[in-house]
């Protein structure tokens, strides 16, 4: 089993910045692929954002250049670092943890970008 917390979002302006925390705890050494999804109201979940175990790390074309997917072992956490946000980045954000059978979830955090 793998238990994933979320934090870090809010309320910001656009061009702003924000970064995303998921700590993890639970039998991590199972799991091979860290991810951040998002869902935006009337819309699909969609993944943006992976990295691997072995560190490489992969992006949806939105947010290339603007999202930045990271891993602090030492804590147990995977950030999303969020710059340059658009209104239509606006959505809850959820971590996800892959093993070889079963995807884990956080509870999801907003992220509301507008002025």
């Amino acid at each position: 089993q793998v238990q994933l917390v979320e934090s870090g979002g809010g309320l910001v302006q656009p061009g702003g910045s924000l970064r995303l925390s998921c700590a993890a705890s639970g039998t991590i050494s199972s799991v091979y692929t860290w991810g951040w999804y998002r869902q935006a109201p009337g819309q699909l979940r969609e993944v943006i954002a992976t990295i691997s175990s072995g560190g490489r790390d992969n992006y949806v074309d939105s947010v290339k250049g603007r999202f930045t997917i990271s891993r602090d072992n030492a804590k147990n956490t995977v950030y999303l670092q969020m710059n340059s946000l658009k209104p239509e980045d606006t959505a809850v954000y959820t971590c996800n943890a892959e093993t070889i059978s079963k995807y884990y979830w956080g509870q999801g955090t907003q992220v509301t970008v507008s002025s």
